[in-house]
């Protein structure tokens, strides 16, 4: 007997809903397929029948991401000079949750050096000396801060509205924070 697709993809979402509000509060290594399991409402056996282990479902949850920001990307032209168009990609990918879970604490660093290279933040930034032999320093910088900054924003509940971010990333990145002391 054949299951019902709309069945199997909610069952689906379920381990990988529950997957990522537990990799949001510990460790992968912390979490056992049992316990995905229970939280699901369904046995180990059922887990088994969509995923190996848990690392073949963080796979999975990953794959979905980079799938939704190059379909995202793809249906927009870049501008060249913010980092508004980066951040709706990735706004836009999927739940925040499963954002929220592979940016956290407990994620990735292989997710995030990944990201780093499926958005090309590089083309965001303006007069960018691009022979120049600190360019890929620069780079760094700028990717490394515009990710630590986008974690940040997820993991306090998005306290600012998107354009706030940007318009702060933008100010931060001309004018550094010695202009913004005093303005909390």
């Amino acid at each position: 007997m054949n299951k019902q697709p709309e069945i199997t993809d909610k069952t689906r979402q379920t381990f990988i809903n529950v997957f990522c509000d537990l990799y949001s509060q510990k460790p992968i290594e912390k979490i056992s397929i049992q316990e995905i399991a229970n939280k699901s409402g369904y046995n180990r056996s059922t887990f088994y029948q969509y995923f190996t282990d848990i690392y073949e479902l963080l796979n999975d949850v990953e794959e979905r991401v980079f799938k939704s920001i190059k379909e995202e990307m793809a249906s927009r032209e870049l501008s060249t000079h913010t980092f508004q168009d980066a951040l709706q990609c990735l706004e836009s990918t999927e739940e925040i949750s499963v954002l929220k879970a592979l940016l956290g604490d407990y994620g990735s660093v292989r997710f995030v050096e990944r990201l780093k290279r499926e958005i090309p933040f590089e083309r965001l930034i303006v007069n960018l000396p691009t022979n120049d032999k600190l360019a890929p320093y620069l780079i760094e910088f700028y990717i490394s801060t515009l990710m630590s900054l986008f974690r940040l924003w997820i993991r306090n509940g998005k306290d600012l509205s998107s354009e706030e971010l940007v318009k702060l990333i933008d100010s931060l990145f001309a004018n550094g924070i010695t202009p913004l002391r005093g303005v909390v």
